[in-house]
């Protein structure tokens, strides 16, 4: 049986807020939390504004990666 690998902290910036303008904010990273009946929905879960995370439609984001002290930096300053 195969181990699926963990992919460890997933971000993604924000590139449409129409609607939300509130909870996100347009060019900033958020954090991705892993929620597979999200993904399959074509949602994401979201760590936003408020602090909490919430469901948000994935097109409103691209995923990307970061160098791993830009990671670091962003979990400790949440």
């Amino acid at each position: 049986m195969k181990k699926s690998k963990d992919p460890g902290p997933q971000f993604a910036v924000c590139v449409d807020n129409a609607g939300y303008p509130a909870s996100l904010e347009l060019h900033k990273i958020y954090r991705v939390l892993p929620d597979v009946d999200a993904a399959r929905d074509g949602d994401l879960r979201v760590v936003d504004e408020s602090g909490e995370d919430y469901l948000y439609p994935a097109n409103r984001f691209l995923m990307i990666e970061l160098p791993k002290t830009v990671e670091q930096a962003l979990l400790k300053a949440s």
